[in-house]
C-alpha cells in the first residue's frame, strides 16, 4: 500500500534525483487510444522545483505521445524506482504541460538543467503535482548503473539544427492516435550542440 505524502519533501527530492532512470506515463482520452509509457534518462534532464512542481527537459526522438497527451489533457504520472540501496518507488500524479524549445518560458527554465546536453533538446515538461506517494519496491531487480548513454546525444549533435526541425516535423508533429504533438516551427530551432 502506498503512502501519501503532503508535498515533495526534501527526503523524497534527494531520492529521486539521484536515479538515473524514470518512467513517464499518459494517455489520450479517447477509450481506443494508446497508453504510452516512456523511459527517460540521462543525468541532469529531471529538477524538482517546488513542493508540487517538478519539470524535465525532453529530446527529439522516434514519436511525441507525451507532448500530445498533455496538450490534450494533461495527465500524467512520474515513477522513480530504487535499482540499489533500499527498496523505493516514488510516483508523481499531476497535471503536466508542455513548454516548446524557442519560447520565452523554455529559456527562463532551461538554466534548471545547466548540465544537460542542448543538441536535439525540443521542449521541457512541467508537472503540477497533485498527488506524491511512495510504495515499498520489494518486488524492483537490484541492477548496477554502467553508464548514461550517449548515442541521442551523438544523433543530434551529427545534425543541423534544419535537419533536427525536418525530423520534427516528420516524427513529431503528431502522435500515433493523430493528436497534435511537438509545435515544429519554420525557421532556425536553437538545437546547437553545448561547447
Amino acid at each position: 500500500m502506498a503512502t501519501v505524502h503532503p508535498e515533495i519533501t526534501d527526503r523524497i527530492a534527494s531520492f529521486v534525483l539521484a536515479q538515473p532512470l524514470f518512467f513517464v506515463g499518459t494517455a489520450p482520452l479517447a477509450a481506443d487510444g494508446h497508453v504510452n509509457v516512456a523511459p527517460k534518462g540521462m543525468a541532469g534532464t529531471f529538477a524538482v522545483l517546488g513542493p508540487h512542481r517538478v519539470a524535465y527537459l525532453d529530446y527529439t526522438g522516434s514519436g511525441a505521445e507525451t507532448p500530445a497527451h498533455l496538450r490534450e489533457n494533461g495527465r500524467v504520472v512520474v515513477m522513480f524506482c530504487a535499482f540499489d540501496g533500499p527498496p523505493n518507488i516514488v510516483r508523481f500524479h499531476g497535471t503536466g504541460r508542455y513548454v516548446d524549445v524557442g519560447t520565452e518560458e523554455f529559456d527562463a527554465l532551461r538554466p534548471v538543467f545547466a548540465k544537460a546536453e542542448t543538441a536535439g533538446q525540443r521542449g521541457v515538461v512541467v508537472v503540477d503535482v497533485t498527488r506524491v506517494s511512495d510504495s515499498c519496491g520489494f518486488s524492483v531487480p537490484r541492477m548496477a548503473l554502467v553508464e548514461d548513454r550517449d548515442l541521442l546525444d551523438r544523433w543530434a549533435a551529427r545534425r543541423t539544427p534544419e535537419e533536427l526541425a525536418d525530423y520534427r516535423h516528420r516524427k513529431n508533429e503528431r502522435s500515433i492516435d493523430g493528436l497534435p504533438a511537438i509545435d515544429v516551427r519554420p525557421g532556425p530551432v536553437d538545437d546547437a550542440p553545448a561547447s
